[in-house]
């Protein structure tokens, strides 16, 4: 099955991980393998996406050296305890600050999120479309898959089909909230935003509705 890691081939990866950039021998000698075998496995992993090879600097005579080194996407192989982390930190702050220091870290992140999107977002200037669209592109490079769906004239739907710190915003839901508010402000007073499915509200997405409108956007649910 094309993209997945055998027990032969994660011990590869596990030796570039412990070695750094290194030539198949070099991984041969460290696995006890055949410079062979371990080509052949290095070039499965390479048309899989899970490693890289790249020419070094020519020493004397002859070809370059030929170095192999893991992607991003042979890193996600590894345990990654972020997650775990980030709650025991949202923890950490309430148990030492209370609520209303947590409430303070999220709303100082999100004024830096503002401050960031306010950078690849077009102000109040730019169509609904462009400003949502914009917003879309910038939430899918954070890993939310995010789309925009038209519903009608001045009227979209902005959809995330992945949350990545759906373990924090379940340990703090004042996070949803500041998201919320960091869309408000991004889009504009112009625009009125309405939760309409939640993820952590037994909804299989996050979804809002984006409108034009002159009142001031509501806080959803």
């Amino acid at each position: 099955m094309p993209g997945t890691v055998t027990a032969a081939k994660r011990r590869v990866l596990e030796a570039l991980k412990r070695s750094g950039p290194a030539t198949a021998s070099t991984v041969a000698d460290a696995l006890e393998l055949t410079d062979v075998a371990v080509r052949q496995h290095l070039t499965a992993l390479e048309a899989d996406g899970f490693v890289v090879c790249s020419n070094g600097t020519p020493s004397g005579r002859g070809r370059p050296p030929t170095t192999w080194a893991l992607t991003d996407r042979a890193r996600s192989e590894f345990p990654d305890n972020h997650a775990q982390l980030t709650i025991e930190l949202i923890d950490a702050i309430r148990a030492a600050v209370g609520e209303d220091g947590l409430r303070r870290v999220v709303d100082a992140r999100a004024d830096a999120q503002v401050e960031a999107y306010h950078r690849r977002v077009p102000g109040v200037d730019a169509s609904l479309a462009t400003r949502a669209r914009a917003l879309a592109r910038l939430r899918t490079d954070e890993g939310y898959m995010a789309e925009v769906v038209e519903q009608g004239p001045d009227e979209y739907l902005l959809v995330e089909h992945n949350c990545p710190i759906c373990d924090a915003a379940t340990a703090c839901t004042g996070i949803c909230r500041a998201e919320w508010e960091v869309f408000r402000r991004v889009l504009g007073d112009d625009v009125e935003i309405d939760r309409v499915e939640h993820l952590l509200s037994e909804g299989t997405r996050c979804a809002y509705r984006l409108r034009r409108s002159d009142a001031a956007a509501r806080t959803p649910t």
